[in-house]
């Protein structure tokens, strides 16, 4: 994919995976906007690689509205929707259990997607363009020690999954990260050190995103794994319906809820 005067919106912009994604970018000639609540370090990574910078609080819908339509109005249009921000919460369903950290998580790690989503889709499809979320490996696999990010990042994967199937002129895919050298790590650092987890350097995350900017796949979880390289996560089809007389039905199989919609 040539990127030379492509436009890409970054939320969660201004730090980690977000702030190393926007300068490999930029250093491929697009034109980046970064979107973050973190206005010091957003201006200053925005003003590093030539960008522009937009305070967006992704859990307002409003916010993500007004991110889109900067990019519009500076660059033109848009062609990459990075929907990046995310946060954890560290935290169980027991006696940690914190009610107003787990709608935060939700409304940034769900909400964010789908609020940037909604208001990037129209542009990027004049321009045949993409959209690319954060999940993470823990919306592949079982995550004991914080079911609430395991459960929203597993949202994010479900959505791309089914907005991949949705559209026929954009892309939609996530990028499914284990442990990265980033900030949302921190609590966790001591931890996973003394169990020898490794821990991913940005950059690799970067290459397996750039690896999805330059693709061709749509609805796709490629998960990042040291040792491992990036590809799309394999899913196991599940059984799908039988009529009556055992046979398979196969509309149905593909998407059977908007087969009853267009029906009725």
């Amino acid at each position: 994919m040539e990127l030379t005067g492509k436009v890409a919106l970054i939320t969660g912009g201004s730090n980690g995976i977000g702030a190393a994604s926007a300068r490999r970018l930029a250093s491929l000639g697009a034109h980046v906007v970064i979107a973050d609540v973190d206005a010091d370090q957003g201006k200053a990574v925005a003003d590093e690689i030539g960008g522009v910078f937009v305070r967006c609080d992704v859990t307002v819908a409003s916010d993500s509205a007004e991110a889109v339509a900067l990019a519009v109005s500076t660059y033109g249009g848009l062609d990459i929707a990075f929907l990046n921000a995310g946060i954890g919460t560290g935290r169980s369903l027991g006696d940690d259990f914190d009610a107003e950290l787990y709608r935060r998580a939700m409304a940034i790690n769900v909400d964010g997607v789908v609020y940037g989503a909604h208001h990037a889709l129209p542009e990027l499809r004049k321009r045949g363009g993409q959209i690319i979320a954060t999940a993470s490996m823990a919306g592949l696999m079982p995550t004991p020690g914080d079911p609430v990010y395991g459960a929203n990042k597993a949202a994010v994967v479900g959505l791309v999954r089914a907005l991949g199937g949705a559209y026929q002129d954009i892309r939609v895919n996530a990028l499914c990260p284990a442990f990265a050298d980033t900030n949302i790590i921190v609590p966790l650092r001591s931890a996973l050190d003394e169990i020898g987890m490794p821990i991913l350097p940005v950059s690799v995350v970067v290459d397996a995103f750039m690896s999805i900017v330059e693709g061709s796949g749509t609805g796709e979880a490629w998960f990042v794994q040291s040792g491992r390289p990036a590809e799309p996560f394999t899913f196991r089809n599940p059984p799908g319906p039988r009529a009556a007389d055992g046979s398979r039905v196969a509309a149905a199989q593909k998407d059977p809820i908007s087969l009853a919609l267009k029906e009725n």
